[in-house]
């Protein structure tokens, strides 16, 4: 699915598909972080399987406002434990599948909202 974000002025997410997103025009098939201030990380787990909490205490450390988490395929949640660095700035979390996070991503940073998405991609099988 093509996407069209309303301001091109943040890095947006373009696209996405099994096993790949489009983080303005190029296509990524690897998890990642983007952000709307410019922000763009490899994110390194190929599987929600190998996610650990020094995936996310590694997101507390990029001063966003709210982290939103694409957790693959399907809608899944990781222990509340892994969150406390997040709390502990005060900075939200919301998760979802994958693809909704592309959608809401695009949204917030389109608003100028101050957000990170953490994009678990998943090969395609």
């Amino acid at each position: 699915m093509k996407l069209q974000p309303d301001r091109f002025d943040v890095p947006a997410i373009t696209g996405y598909g099994p096993g790949w997103v489009g983080v303005s025009g190029e296509r990524v098939e690897a998890s990642v972080v983007i952000g709307s201030r410019g922000q763009r990380l490899d994110w390194h787990c190929d599987d929600f399987g190998a996610l650990t909490a020094s995936h996310f205490a590694q997101l507390a450390t990029l001063d966003a406002e709210l982290v939103i988490f694409g957790s693959g395929q399907r809608l899944r949640f990781v222990p509340a434990a892994w969150l406390q660095p997040l709390m502990a700035r005060r900075i939200g979390l919301e998760t979802m599948d994958t693809q909704a996070a592309c959608r809401t991503y695009n949204i917030l940073a389109g608003e100028g909202r101050n957000v990170i998405a953490a994009l678990l991609i998943e090969p395609a099988g």
